[in-house]
Protein backbone atom coordinates (compact mmCIF):
# COMPACT_ATOMS: atom_id res chain seq x y z
CA UNK A 1 0.00 0.00 0.00
CA UNK A 2 1.66 3.35 -1.24
CA UNK A 3 1.27 5.68 1.75
CA UNK A 4 1.16 9.56 1.74
CA UNK A 5 3.42 12.40 2.88
CA UNK A 6 6.78 12.65 2.79
CA UNK A 7 7.03 13.80 -0.24
CA UNK A 8 7.75 17.21 -2.15
CA UNK A 9 5.68 19.87 -3.22
CA UNK A 10 5.05 21.67 -6.63
CA UNK A 11 6.00 24.81 -4.81
CA UNK A 12 9.73 22.75 -4.68
CA UNK A 13 11.17 21.48 -1.01
CA UNK A 14 8.04 21.26 1.44
CA UNK A 15 6.10 18.12 2.72
CA UNK A 16 2.82 17.43 1.00
CA UNK A 17 -0.25 15.41 2.23
CA UNK A 18 -2.24 13.48 0.28
CA UNK A 19 -6.23 15.24 1.05
CA UNK A 20 -9.59 13.06 -0.01
CA UNK A 21 -12.04 15.32 -0.74
CA UNK A 22 -15.90 14.23 -1.22
CA UNK A 23 -18.06 17.38 -0.80
CA UNK A 24 -17.96 21.09 -1.20
CA UNK A 25 -14.01 21.30 -1.76
CA UNK A 26 -14.87 18.96 -5.36
CA UNK A 27 -14.64 20.89 -8.40
CA UNK A 28 -17.88 22.41 -9.56
CA UNK A 29 -18.87 23.25 -5.79
CA UNK A 30 -18.76 26.21 -3.63
CA UNK A 31 -15.81 25.63 -1.51
CA UNK A 32 -13.55 24.07 -4.62
CA UNK A 33 -12.52 28.01 -4.75
CA UNK A 34 -10.23 27.56 -1.84
CA UNK A 35 -9.02 24.66 -3.84
CA UNK A 36 -8.27 26.97 -6.76
CA UNK A 37 -6.75 29.11 -4.91
CA UNK A 38 -4.43 26.38 -3.27
CA UNK A 39 -3.52 25.46 -6.75
CA UNK A 40 -2.86 29.00 -7.87
CA UNK A 41 -0.16 29.07 -5.33
CA UNK A 42 0.90 25.91 -6.03
CA UNK A 43 0.21 24.80 -2.71
CA UNK A 44 -2.24 21.97 -3.96
CA UNK A 45 -2.40 19.93 -7.26
CA UNK A 46 -5.08 17.88 -8.25
CA UNK A 47 -4.58 13.93 -8.79
CA UNK A 48 -8.51 12.62 -9.88
CA UNK A 49 -11.37 11.24 -8.69
CA UNK A 50 -10.83 8.29 -6.16
CA UNK A 51 -12.67 6.27 -4.52
CA UNK A 52 -12.56 4.75 -0.88
CA UNK A 53 -11.54 1.64 -0.08
CA UNK A 54 -13.74 0.67 2.27
CA UNK A 55 -17.55 1.76 2.99
CA UNK A 56 -18.38 4.51 4.85
CA UNK A 57 -21.34 6.22 5.57
CA UNK A 58 -21.49 10.34 3.93
CA UNK A 59 -24.45 11.71 4.50
CA UNK A 60 -26.06 15.78 4.64
CA UNK A 61 -26.75 17.31 7.54
CA UNK A 62 -27.65 20.75 8.45
CA UNK A 63 -27.29 23.59 5.38
CA UNK A 64 -26.45 21.14 3.13
CA UNK A 65 -23.23 20.52 4.77
CA UNK A 66 -22.11 16.88 3.65
CA UNK A 67 -20.46 14.69 6.39
CA UNK A 68 -18.41 11.58 5.95
CA UNK A 69 -18.24 9.02 9.22
CA UNK A 70 -15.53 7.06 10.48
CA UNK A 71 -17.77 4.30 10.51
CA UNK A 72 -15.95 1.57 8.37
CA UNK A 73 -18.33 -1.29 6.51
CA UNK A 74 -21.54 1.41 6.67
CA UNK A 75 -22.86 2.82 4.04
CA UNK A 76 -21.37 2.90 0.56
CA UNK A 77 -17.64 3.55 -1.35
CA UNK A 78 -18.25 7.20 -1.50
CA UNK A 79 -16.41 8.71 -4.53
CA UNK A 80 -13.99 12.35 -4.45
CA UNK A 81 -11.34 14.27 -5.55
CA UNK A 82 -7.94 13.24 -4.44
CA UNK A 83 -5.69 16.30 -4.11
CA UNK A 84 -1.46 17.19 -3.18
CA UNK A 85 -1.77 19.51 -0.63
CA UNK A 86 1.52 21.48 0.94
CA UNK A 87 1.53 20.21 4.54
CA UNK A 88 1.86 23.65 5.51
CA UNK A 89 -0.35 26.50 4.63
CA UNK A 90 -2.24 24.31 2.02
CA UNK A 91 -3.28 22.15 4.88
CA UNK A 92 -3.68 24.96 7.55
CA UNK A 93 -6.18 26.62 5.13
CA UNK A 94 -8.34 23.35 4.78
CA UNK A 95 -8.10 22.65 9.02
CA UNK A 96 -9.00 26.25 9.06
CA UNK A 97 -12.03 25.68 6.54
CA UNK A 98 -13.00 22.30 8.21
CA UNK A 99 -13.07 23.36 11.92
CA UNK A 100 -10.66 21.00 12.69
CA UNK A 101 -9.41 22.82 16.17
CA UNK A 102 -13.24 23.77 16.48
CA UNK A 103 -14.95 20.57 16.40
CA UNK A 104 -16.39 20.47 13.22
CA UNK A 105 -14.25 17.86 11.33
CA UNK A 106 -10.80 15.75 12.13
CA UNK A 107 -8.41 14.54 9.64
CA UNK A 108 -8.23 11.38 9.68
CA UNK A 109 -6.41 8.57 7.12
CA UNK A 110 -8.70 6.54 5.09
CA UNK A 111 -7.66 4.63 1.81
CA UNK A 112 -8.66 4.89 -1.52
CA UNK A 113 -7.95 4.15 -4.75
CA UNK A 114 -8.27 5.68 -8.56
CA UNK A 115 -11.90 5.91 -9.00
CA UNK A 116 -11.76 4.80 -13.03
CA UNK A 117 -10.16 1.08 -12.03
CA UNK A 118 -13.16 -0.13 -10.84
CA UNK A 119 -11.50 -2.75 -8.13
CA UNK A 120 -9.52 -4.58 -11.47
CA UNK A 121 -5.30 -3.80 -10.76
CA UNK A 122 -6.25 -0.85 -8.44
CA UNK A 123 -3.35 1.13 -6.39
CA UNK A 124 -4.51 1.67 -2.93
CA UNK A 125 -3.00 4.97 -1.62
CA UNK A 126 -3.32 5.63 2.58
CA UNK A 127 -4.29 9.17 2.65
CA UNK A 128 -6.24 11.35 5.08
CA UNK A 129 -9.96 12.45 4.50
CA UNK A 130 -11.73 15.05 7.06
CA UNK A 131 -14.84 13.26 9.06
CA UNK A 132 -17.26 14.85 11.30
CA UNK A 133 -15.94 14.80 14.54
CA UNK A 134 -16.18 11.89 16.50
CA UNK A 135 -18.47 14.11 19.07
CA UNK A 136 -21.43 14.00 17.00
CA UNK A 137 -20.71 11.73 13.83
CA UNK A 138 -22.16 8.95 14.84
CA UNK A 139 -25.50 10.29 16.03
CA UNK A 140 -25.68 12.04 13.02
CA UNK A 141 -25.50 8.80 11.19
CA UNK A 142 -28.29 7.79 13.17
CA UNK A 143 -30.20 10.84 12.36
CA UNK A 144 -29.93 10.06 9.23
CA UNK A 145 -31.84 6.78 8.79
CA UNK A 146 -28.13 4.99 8.51
CA UNK A 147 -28.44 5.57 5.16
CA UNK A 148 -25.84 7.12 3.35
CA UNK A 149 -24.51 8.51 -0.01
CA UNK A 150 -21.97 7.17 -2.19
CA UNK A 151 -21.74 11.03 -3.63
CA UNK A 152 -22.05 14.03 -3.11
CA UNK A 153 -24.06 15.23 -6.06
CA UNK A 154 -24.63 18.98 -7.57
CA UNK A 155 -28.06 18.58 -6.57
CA UNK A 156 -26.89 18.56 -3.14
CA UNK A 157 -24.35 21.49 -3.56
CA UNK A 158 -27.00 23.31 -4.43
CA UNK A 159 -28.96 23.05 -0.85
CA UNK A 160 -25.92 24.17 0.91
CA UNK A 161 -26.03 27.10 2.29
CA UNK A 162 -22.99 29.39 2.55
CA UNK A 163 -21.86 30.68 6.21
CA UNK A 164 -22.67 34.05 5.29
CA UNK A 165 -26.00 33.12 4.64
CA UNK A 166 -26.62 31.23 7.42
CA UNK A 167 -29.13 33.33 10.28
CA UNK A 168 -26.65 35.13 12.35
CA UNK A 169 -27.03 33.26 15.64
CA UNK A 170 -26.17 30.46 13.56
CA UNK A 171 -23.52 28.00 15.15
CA UNK A 172 -22.28 24.94 13.61
CA UNK A 173 -21.65 23.05 16.83
CA UNK A 174 -25.18 24.41 18.22
CA UNK A 175 -26.37 23.30 14.78
CA UNK A 176 -25.65 19.91 14.46
CA UNK A 177 -26.89 18.90 18.12
CA UNK A 178 -30.14 20.78 17.14
CA UNK A 179 -30.31 19.04 13.66
CA UNK A 180 -29.38 15.66 15.82
CA UNK A 181 -31.95 16.24 18.42
CA UNK A 182 -34.57 17.33 15.76
CA UNK A 183 -34.85 12.90 14.89
CA UNK A 184 -35.05 11.95 18.05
Amino acid sequence: MAMAGGGEDRAGGGDVSLIFVYGTLKRGFYNHRLTEDLIRTRDAAYLGPHTTVEAFPLVCGPHGIPYLINLPGSGHRVRGELYSVSSGLGQARLDELEGVDRGHYERLPVAVTAAETDGVGERVLEVEAYFAHRGFGEALWKRCGEEGLSEYSMEMGNKYVRREDRPPASSFIHDIHKFISEGN
